[in-house]
């Protein structure tokens, strides 16, 4: 009973902090680990540094990009693409918007090319909830396919510790193509999705009252008309080669600094380090050659959006292990039987807790440890690591509500119903898609 009064208060933490949102996310779950230390007892759990780190220096390099002007560079490339090819911005937009969140490692960046990829859609005729809803998700799914992603490092962190050795690249190398199928399958599934605009009798409607046609026509969003200078560019080049010099690292970890263990062995220098140095470094690089201003980039919206997941991995992750760490030989007993007949079934776990958990990261830094206790092998975890997205269930992550408000036309919309939502659709068929994929694609690599 115990056990149960003390779950309702880690759920209750949750719930309450995800109607707040923003920071209140992890704050509020230091009510939740006050109340489970201070009120019941429990031993405190060990909180999340490791990945908290890397996210510092991975945002703070993003961050420094996008005062630079490179982001907006970047963004610029992705609109000529998009406005090249308009009639299939259905199938275009979500990969753009998936491959800059890889690039980045953060789904926020994606709020200045929404507008276009909205505008685009509608110039063409073309309803601007397919595209969109669909590159909603694309911007989060992108997260477990970025090199720099807190829940890509926290992925390969934790599972090193519980002799499960795989590297950021082979992580990679099974995610990019598992999310790129599940989001290709959904952009088909999008692609007549609803009325076309000249037989949607909503949006005739509204077509009807000049002020809204030119609401909808009157203006053009567009980033091309913005002057990039050579500094912007070069801050880009350095981000690239920082991830290349991360990656590169990854794969030939021989070639790192060797240290003398206490038992007379060596060991190479951990990754979760190098991506915080290298990262640090090109932040610094762009500091110093590309006249990016610091001041600027702490206002940003990559940086600030950073530190918000920073402080929610923080709280949520610290009150969880302090939960399932007092409660490990329970969860053993209650989820033991199910989980070793149907080992898959954890996805649904992850799935389930990201529901509540805006944040890739914290599912992974939170549940990962728990999954490994039940036995589960690390090839299976990996097979299912597109799961721990499910944040879309409930419409109130900033990027879905951003891409309601953009969409001028009022065709991507949150139901009556709240979960008869634009992203509802796009959201599940590429997270099972992707899950299958990734599972089977495990399979045959690492089983």
């Amino acid at each position: 009973m115990l056990m149960i009064i003390q779950l309702l208060i880690v759920l209750l933490a949750l719930y309450v902090g995800s109607r707040y949102g923003s920071l209140a996310l992890g704050a509020i779950s230091g009510i939740g680990l006050a109340i489970l230390v201070f009120g019941f007892g429990l031993k405190p759990g060990t909180p999340p540094t490791d990945v908290i780190y890397i996210i510092i220096a991975a945002v703070t390099c993003a961050g420094v990009m996008q005062a630079s002007g490179g982001m907006d560079w970047l963004i610029q490339i992705a609109e000529r693409m998009l406005r090249k090819h308009p009639d299939r911005i259905t199938f275009y937009a979500p990969l753009t918007t998936f491959f800059l969140t890889v690039l980045v490692g953060t789904g926020h960046v994606v709020y200045t090319l929404m507008p276009i990829i909205c505008d685009i859609a509608l110039k063409k005729g073309i309803r601007p909830e397919r595209p969109c809803g669909v590159a909603s998700i694309a911007s989060q799914v992108g997260i477990t396919c970025s090199p720099i992603a807190a829940a890509v490092v926290a992925f390969t962190t934790i599972s090193a510790s519980n002799g499960f050795n795989v590297s950021i690249p082979q992580v990679l190398m099974l995610t990019i193509p598992s999310c790129v199928i599940g989001l290709i399958v959904a952009s088909a599934c999008s692609y007549k999705r609803g009325f076309d605009l000249d037989k949607d009798p909503e949006f005739q409607k509204r077509l009807q009252n000049p002020e809204t046609y030119q609401y909808m026509y009157g203006n053009s969003a567009t980033t091309l008309d913005k002057e990039i200078s050579k500094d912007s560019k070069h801050a880009v080049y350095i981000f690239l080669g920082a991830l290349c010099v991360i990656v590169f690292f990854a794969i030939f970890q021989n070639l790192l600094p060797h240290y003398p263990k206490a038992d007379g062995t060596t060991e190479a220098l951990k990754m979760n380090l190098v991506i915080q140095i290298v990262m640090i470094c090109a932040a610094a690089l762009m500091i110093l050659f590309c006249k990016a201003q610091p001041k600027k980039a702490v206002a940003g919206a990559v940086w600030q959006s950073g530190m918000v997941a920073v402080v929610a991995i923080y709280g949520i992750a610290w009150m969880a292990d302090t939960y399932f760490s007092n409660y490990m030989t329970e969860m053993e007993e209650a989820l033991g039987s199910i989980v070793a007949q149907y080992k898959w079934s954890i996805a649904l776990v992850f799935f389930a807790v990201s529901v509540l958990i805006n944040s890739q990261g914290a599912v992974v830094v939170a549940m990962l440890p728990l999954a490994y206790s039940l036995g589960i092998p690390g090839w299976v975890l990996l097979g299912v690591l597109p799961s721990v997205y499910g944040y879309f269930f409930i419409p109130n992550y900033p990027s879905d509500i951003a891409t309601v408000n953009f969409d001028r036309s009022g065709t991507t919309v949150i139901g009556k119903y709240l979960l008869n939502h634009s992203f509802m659709m796009p959201g599940l068929v590429c997270v099972i898609v992707s899950t299958i994929i990734c599972y089977l694609l495990s399979m045959v690599f690492y089983a």
